[in-house]
């Protein structure tokens, strides 16, 4: 859990502190009381359509962790904007990413990990929440990216009812998509297959990097 809030002007702009980094969740370098202490965000990640709300949800009950439903943050502007088939342009998304990172942060007060489902279609996108390792080095950021097609998308969205996201959104979303690439903190999930199965695969990579930490954790005793 955070154990100290630090307020900079990350918190107001996007990029504040990011510089030019390639890598990103350096636990390596942290020290033996810090990996004590590391938390953990996972960001659900992909179009709409693509199952972040249900891939969150599951992984937040198996893991009894807190989850934060990303769409819950939009503006009402936003809302609209969407719903009357207009894609939203970066200036509509920075306050929304901030308040999303912010929240995060805020949770790991109580917890020592949060899960968010935040689109983050492109790798911009992804920096802005990135900033909380910046601000807090205990805290590490991973992206659970859902990598699926239009297609499916299509049929996806087309049997949601009442959401404001609309079928013709849809492409609008994969135009804009900026895979990741070369981006150490994302694990990529296969949203093809089964439902459970996606759910299955989702679930076993998020244990298998919280191994790597415990690990590390071991290592560090060890040799201190």
């Amino acid at each position: 859990m955070l154990i100290t809030e630090r307020t900079s002007d990350s918190q107001y702009s996007p990029f504040v502190g990011l510089g030019n980094r390639t890598r990103f969740n350096s636990a390596h370098g942290m020290t033996t009381s810090q990996l004590a202490h590391v938390e953990h965000i996972w960001i659900v990640g992909g179009p709409a359509g693509s199952g972040k709300s249900t891939v969150a949800q599951y992984l937040a009950d198996k893991l009894s962790i807190p989850y934060i439903e990303g769409d819950d943050f939009h503006s009402k502007a936003n809302k609209d904007k969407m719903g009357a088939g207009i894609p939203l342009n970066d200036q509509d998304r920075w306050g929304w990413l901030i308040s999303l990172r912010n929240e995060a942060l805020k949770r790991l007060h109580s917890s020592n990990s949060v899960l968010v489902t935040c689109s983050a279609l492109k790798r911009k996108y992804r920096d802005v929440i990135r900033i909380a390792n910046y601000d807090h080095p205990s805290v590490q950021v991973h992206f659970i990216y859902l990598k699926v097609d239009e297609a499916t998308l299509q049929r996806r969205v087309a049997a949601r009812v009442g959401h404001y996201m609309k079928e013709n959104m849809v492409h609008s979303q994969l135009d804009e998509l900026e895979e990741p690439d070369n981006e150490n903190d994302v694990l990529t999930v296969d949203v093809t297959n089964d439902r459970e199965s996606v759910k299955a695969t989702a679930l076993s990579l998020v244990n298998r990097k919280l191994k790597e930490y415990d690990e590390l954790i071991k290592q560090a005793h060890e040799s201190s």
